[in-house]
């Protein structure tokens, strides 16, 4: 039976036998999204049936006046109650359909004849990364991965972070190369990372006006970052700083998840924007997307 059929049929019927579970699972995996709501619905009441007849007898139940007739009364109102109270918006169902059309998904997934491979060089470093839904990028950030790959990738060698978090941390930092740091009367800073010079810092510096989070509010305010001589040298004082400095030693454990780098970046202090975590990995998978089509 279809469950466009067992959803035209009694919900009562199907709310009353936890033997129906089993067909359920089945047909959900096979029918449409509206069979799969009406199993949900169904699932939900089943399960509001067993809540609500377990704290009957928890609370009501004295044992003196107890008859079979009065149990199937009780049995019946519990049934009708559950049925009313499932399929409503928000509720546990919702949560069942969305994991029985998940399971559907990876069903056929599974199923389907796998393509041929496609023989393609892949950074060894790169970590393996859950699967993002894809994003078209843009032209500029298409550009600008190209042409700081090489410099990514010898950083990479030698701090072992993938290059793709570092190309992605680049870009959000200079909105893809079009907000990049200067120093006074234009020069280039090629300072991609947004690297401020702290008092142990001797080298050039560019002081800008940027926008800082005091207490989650925005503010602007005049910092001084670091200068460099050419990108290359950005990359290779970023890569030192996240490898050999302990207030970042746990992000650098955390490269083999997306996810987990930033977050402990942000935990780390890197950044004051309280989303720092969530924009810096939606720029690392756009990076790994772009790296996995130019390669």
């Amino acid at each position: 039976m279809a469950l466009s059929q067992i959803g035209n049929s009694s919900s009562n019927a199907i709310a009353a036998d936890a033997r129906s579970l089993n067909t359920l699972k089945l047909q959900a995996g096979r029918d449409t999204p509206a069979s799969i709501k009406e199993a949900a619905k169904q699932f939900e009441s089943l399960f509001m049936r067993e809540l609500i007849k377990s704290m009957r007898e928890a609370t009501m139940k004295s044992g003196l006046l107890d008859s079979a007739g009065g149990d199937l009364g009780a049995d019946l109102l519990d049934q009708q109650m559950s049925v009313q109270m499932s399929g409503a918006p928000g509720g546990l169902s919702e949560l069942i359909a969305r994991q029985l059309s998940r399971q559907t998904t990876a069903g056929e997934t599974a199923a389907a004849p796998a393509p041929a491979p496609i023989a393609r060089a892949v950074p060894t470093a790169l970590p393996a990364q859950a699967p993002v839904a894809a994003v078209r990028p843009s032209g500029s950030q298409s550009d600008f991965v190209q042409r700081h790959a090489a410099a990514a990738a010898q950083a990479q060698a030698a701090s072992g972070i993938p290059s793709g978090y570092m190309l992605g941390q680049a870009g959000h930092e200079t909105a893809w190369g079009r907000h990049e740091i200067r120093q006074a009367g234009g020069a280039p800073s090629f300072n991609l990372f947004g690297i401020k010079a702290g008092s142990g810092w001797d080298g050039k510096v560019a002081e800008i006006t940027t926008t800082e989070y005091v207490k989650g509010v925005a503010q602007k305010v005049v910092a001084k970052f670091r200068a460099y001589d050419s990108y290359e040298e950005s990359f290779r004082d970023y890569a030192r700083l996240i490898t050999r400095s302990p207030r970042y030693a746990q992000a650098s454990q955390q490269t083999a998840s997306v996810q987990g780098y930033a977050s402990g970046l942000q935990r780390a202090g890197y950044a004051t924007d309280p989303d720092y975590a969530s924009k810096l990995g939606r720029a690392i998978n756009l990076t790994l997307q772009l790296q996995r089509t130019q390669t």
